[in-house]
């Protein structure tokens, strides 16, 4: 069992670190602008993710989909003056099965990479790849299983979302990144 595995097994078992969404439509939430982020590409890679098992199988290019839309809906509602990319490497899923209600109900759970990059420095502005774990959102459905519940896809649409919310909140803690720079700042006086 791999390091990512015992991980990802580990914590999906702990209720109290699941996600909470929310069930406001992210179109008809407010937008609080973080500095001035736009975000031009949003780069999600599929090519090495690992199914770690209890799990449904997810096609790679379903969690390259679902996750690349959740995150244009969230971040591309960002209107500041300078220009960002988002790269996404999700590393590992686990979908959950259909459980025992109350006594086994397993959680979904998947692990993502994110990079920033500035597009007018041409570079990463994280070196470092910042790990997000991210966990299906609370709803009566979790002490029963969304293995029960839900289907595959909207198990997914519900990571994928949570996804893009936890980068969210990661930008919102970084803002500095995004202040205004003077060559900005002059261009728009």
């Amino acid at each position: 069992m791999t390091r990512l595995t015992r991980r990802i097994f580990a914590l999906s078992s702990l209720v109290a670190l699941a996600a909470c969404g929310s069930q406001t439509p992210v179109s008809q939430q407010p937008v609080d602008p973080i500095g001035e982020f736009k975000l031009v590409h949003n780069i999600v890679t599929v090519n090495n993710i690992q199914r770690v098992q209890p799990s449904k199988d997810v096609p790679p290019e379903v969690w390259d989909d679902a996750v690349t839309e959740a995150i244009q809906a969230r971040m591309g509602r960002y209107e500041g003056s300078q220009f960002y990319h988002l790269g996404v490497n999700i590393l590992g899923y686990s979908v959950a099965v259909p459980g025992v209600p109350l006594v086994l109900a397993p959680k979904s759970v998947v692990v993502v990479d994110v990079t920033v990059w500035d597009d007018a420095k041409g570079g990463k502005i994280n070196q470092e790849p910042k790990q997000i774990m991210v966990f299906e959102s609370l709803s009566p459905d979790l002490f029963i299983g969304s293995g029960l519940t839900k289907t595959k896809d909207e198990q997914v649409a519900n990571l994928a979302a949570n996804i893009a919310l936890q980068i969210e909140n990661w930008l919102r803690d970084n803002e500095e990144w995004f202040a205004k720079r003077p060559e900005t700042e002059a261009a728009t006086q």
